[in-house]
């Protein structure tokens, strides 16, 4: 398959290596800092604003390859693709169960396991080593980190990161736009835009809205 990655920087290489492992082709890198369309190597380089015409010449799909939560939905609200546009990326080392299901421009990487019936939203990442057990349901524009663990039947709100190393043990609640720091252990749920931090997790900041706790 030919994607298109939205994003060229550490995240989008991470993402690029995850793509070749499978057997894909990335055929563009869009970003910000591109100015016009040129191509290397075989691959486009260009604005974001090129994706349209690269979908209707290429005929490839679409991934947002921006680590941050509110910038990476920012961004596929403004280009209103169908659902259908976007792939799904799974490294060939990555563990997903036949009942998991994933969301459509979510990306799994090396060593991440999901387990039996997990829900995985649109446009999540679920990053190198990380686990998100039976049952789990996790949100559009989520990050779990590198070493996170989401234990069973936990559920993680829109846009929550959950850092490196951090674990929720099972049945608890993630809120939206919430940030679990690197580390720790929620115990207990955690309300919308919310940051916490420890063993056992304590808040340490609460936010109005997911645009002043974007991650």
């Amino acid at each position: 398959m030919d994607i298109i990655l939205i994003g060229d920087s550490g995240h989008a290489r991470v993402i690029t290596d995850n793509l070749v492992s499978c057997g894909h082709q990335v055929i563009a890198k869009l970003d910000a800092k591109y100015s016009e369309l040129t191509k290397e190597d075989g691959c486009w380089f260009g604005p974001i604003s090129e994706v349209h015409a690269l979908i209707q010449k290429e005929g490839a799909k679409v991934i947002v390859a921006i680590g941050a939560n509110a910038v990476r939905k920012k961004i596929v609200e403004q280009l209103g693709l169908s659902d259908e546009q976007y792939a799904i990326a799974v490294h060939r080392e990555a563990i997903v169960s036949p009942s998991a299901v994933l969301g459509r421009g979510t990306v799994v990487m090396p060593g991440a396991v999901v387990n039996a019936e997990a829900q995985i939203g649109n446009h999540s990442i679920i990053n190198s080593r990380a686990v998100v057990e039976h049952d789990c349901a996790v949100g559009d524009y989520v990050h779990i980190s590198s070493g996170a663990t989401v234990s069973g039947v936990a559920a993680i709100g829109e846009g929550a990161l959950v850092e490196a190393g951090a674990s929720v043990i099972p049945a608890k609640h993630i809120g939206e736009w919430s940030v679990v720091r690197a580390g720790s252990a929620v115990l207990e749920d955690v309300e919308a835009f919310t940051t916490v931090v420890g063993v056992p997790a304590q808040v340490i900041a609460k936010k109005a809205s997911k645009i002043e706790s974007a991650n």
